[in-house]
């Protein structure tokens, strides 16, 4: 080696002692920062490079033992600009959404419309129809009860007060299996596992389809607090075993649904100056709700059942003509609760869909094959990637950062990708169907309103992938994936924050 290939490579050494020397000075300082904010700030590394910006956040204490996956990438051009075990296959959460949302978009396309229909094969004489009723959903997770209202009015303007026959629910649209394999039983009972169903509805235009509402307020006079559900409905029971307090003394309330059945257990304490409890209770089997549902709306609208009139499931007959029907919004407008709002039941209902609209099998088995294979011609690599739903809830999914941060840059050329791109949740935005799951987190960072990504919590697992502006205006796509985590997901989030908020403030 000569003199002078010998003294520059003294010159880089020195430089790197340099930077390291700073990075160990700085570090105490950074962690402590993780740990106590949503933020991280990198001033003392201002001319570092991101790789080492990088590196600082990702020694903190609190991904020890874990696994953190991440891949950031050109969005210009889909170069790497940092990768830390990026290849490695981890679990997404609700990140799985984003390989659903694209999917559906490619196959069913952003104007796609669900369909529920109100049919009979009867004729109508008078004012009565002689003939069964049949209700048939194709899939439509925001059927809510104004719909069926509306049906009913509508049946009624047709000269109908009376129907001679029975109420039927047609569900065949999908396959009758209604929670995804990997589902924990103890989520069954609640929003994030509700079942999914051909026919059913929502409480409410957040469009948690095949749930009710539970409130749980103080009473004025009564020894157990005041419970009202929404819709108002005989499918469901509640079972109030909740006590009425003195003012001050601490409120503890719990609302579960029984596993198997369609009691929902009120139990706790409600001090008379507590504040309303809410939750979303799943309902079991909610091609029958519906079906309870609309007839008591028909006999509030005055149309009555005569005979021996019961409700059954049955499918439709193909001679049957529509009298009434109703069309979701289009696809694009749904994506916006199913992204901002990480809606479960959403991402499992457009795998079924894909299934029955290529594969005429509305099944998780023929969606997720479907799935593979627009995925397949987006360019991901599913020798790496294994599906197992469409909403991440599954502890059996896997996808590398890379996967994932390479699907979020080849879908940028798609005529849809505005509405994928509007479907997510932006940081800091205040507004829930804008910041949607990021409304509270980055709210006074170079990510506000800047950053927009979807989030994924499942247990020991927690996800933000999307898309971010640097500070020199240079547009960036980022892929997180941390598993296998203890302790406080708000500490993992506030990482994951740290590190979307130093992509944001660099300047390449």
């Amino acid at each position: 080696m000569n003199r002078k290939a010998f003294v520059s490579k003294l010159v880089v050494l020195a430089g790197l002692i340099t930077i390291i020397s700073g990075l160990l000075l700085f570090y105490p300082q950074l962690e402590t920062k993780i740990d106590a904010t949503n933020e991280t700030d990198i001033t003392q590394l201002e001319d570092a490079s991101l790789e080492e910006k990088l590196a600082v956040i990702l020694d903190n204490p609190n991904l020890e033992g874990g696994v953190t996956g991440i891949s950031v990438l050109d969005a210009a051009n889909g170069d790497q600009l940092f990768s830390r075990n990026g290849d490695i296959r981890l679990h997404p959460a609700s990140n799985m959404k984003i390989l659903t949302a694209a999917s559906a978009l490619e196959t069913l396309g952003p104007d796609y419309r669900f369909t529920t229909e109100v049919l009979t094969e009867g004729k109508i004489r008078g004012k009565v129809l002689h003939g069964d009723v049949y209700v048939k959903g194709k899939g439509d997770p925001t059927l809510l009860l104004s719909d069926l209202e509306a049906f009913a009015k509508e049946l009624k303007k047709q000269g109908i007060q009376k129907i001679k026959g029975d109420l039927v629910g047609d569900d065949t649209w999908y396959d009758d299996v209604r929670l995804s394999q990997d589902l924990n039983w103890s989520d069954e009972p609640f929003y994030t596992g509700a079942q999914v169903s051909a026919l059913t509805m929502s409480p409410d235009d957040d469009y948690d389809a095949g749930t009710v509402i539970v409130e749980v307020s103080p009473s004025k006079k009564g020894k157990k607090a005041e419970v009202t559900v929404t819709p108002e409905n005989n499918y469901i029971t509640i079972e109030n075993k909740t006590k009425m307090v003195a003012n001050g003394e601490e409120k503890d309330i719990s609302i579960e649904r029984q596993h198997g059945n369609n009691t929902i257990v009120i139990e706790g304490e409600m001090p008379k100056d507590g504040s309303l409890s809410r939750s979303w209770a799943s309902v079991w089997e909610p091609t029958n709700y519906v079906i309870s549902v609309f007839r008591q709306t028909l006999e509030d609208e005055g149309i009555t059942f005569i005979g021996k009139s019961k409700d059954r499931l049955e499918e439709t007959p193909a001679s049957a003509k529509v009298l009434v029907a109703k069309e979701s919004m289009p696809l694009k407008e749904l994506l916006v609760p199913f992204m901002k709002l990480s809606n479960n039941g959403h991402g499992e209902t457009l795998v079924k869909e894909m299934g029955k609209m290529i594969g005429d099998e509305g099944s998780w088995d023929e969606g997720l094959a479907v799935m593979e294979d627009v995925l397949v011609e987006l360019g991901l690599n599913m020798d790496t990637i294994l599906l197992r739903d469409g909403s991440g809830m599954s502890h059996k999914n896997l996808i590398p950062a890379v996967e994932l941060s390479e699907l979020l840059y080849v879908i940028q050329d798609k005529d849809w990708f505005t509405s994928f791109q509007t479907a997510l949740p932006v940081a800091g935005h205040p507004e829930r169907m804008i910041g949607g799951t990021l409304r509270n987190r980055m709210t006074d960072s170079h990510a506000t309103e800047n950053a927009i990504a979807k989030t994924g919590s499942i247990t020991g697992v927690s996800t933000l992938s999307g898309y971010v502006t640097t500070a020199d205006g240079e547009e960036v796509i980022f892929s997180i994936l941390i598993n296998n985590f203890l302790g406080s997901s708000a500490t993992i989030r506030s990482i994951e924050d740290s590190i979307v908020n130093t992509i944001a403030g660099h300047e390449f």
